[in-house]
């Protein structure tokens, strides 16, 4: 069995960071800015985010490049909390911001479909729709897909609110009178 061979290696990009991170300090402590992230750190962040974007749970967005983006983007927004006397992993930290760049990007765009397709909604319930033969169409004619997007987006948001304020409700204690006091 041939040996499997990784696309980015772990010990050569923590060494790199550790480089940068040293040059970082002397040009902070010289009151200057960050130096430029080497190509090296940079092409193994690209090389994680495009990998990434290829997992079965992220392979069927249409925005795939908007992903891979925001990860390369968020990385390096990131790149100084690296610790390397924490952790000796820099690809799992990259990784992981990764991820959940790709999580707020998907999240994004389904708000985006939904507010386009709750507009679709209420234009045909608003308005009259009619067919070929000029007859008013009522109730709602669109397919049901988008229905039923429109729906799950509703009570997804409408669980996620109850669930934050019960949340809420526990960090409270109440007096007599009814009155919160934080704990």
């Amino acid at each position: 069995m041939a040996k499997k061979r990784n696309y980015v290696n772990n010990k050569d990009l923590l060494a790199a960071l550790i480089e940068y991170r040293e040059k970082c300090a002397e040009a902070e402590e010289c009151g200057e800015k960050n130096p430029q992230v080497p190509d090296y750190i940079g092409k193994c962040i690209m090389l994680i985010a495009q990998r990434l974007a290829t997992r079965p749970n992220f392979s069927g967005y249409m925005y795939k490049e908007e992903m891979v983006s925001d990860g390369i983007e968020n990385c390096l927004q990131y790149i100084h909390n690296f610790n390397p006397e924490k952790s000796q992993n820099p690809f799992a930290y990259f990784t992981q911001i990764i991820w959940y760049a790709f999580l707020r990007r998907i999240s994004k765009e389904k708000k985006q479909m939904y507010i386009k397709f709750k507009a679709s909604q209420r234009q045909m319930l608003d308005n009259e729709v009619f067919d070929s033969a000029g007859e008013a169409i009522t109730g709602n004619i669109l397919p049901d897909y988008i229905n039923d997007f429109i729906d799950d987006f509703e009570n997804k948001n409408k669980v996620a609110k109850e669930k934050n304020k019960a949340k809420q409700l526990k960090t409270f204690n109440f007096t007599k009178e009814g009155v919160p006091t934080q704990t």
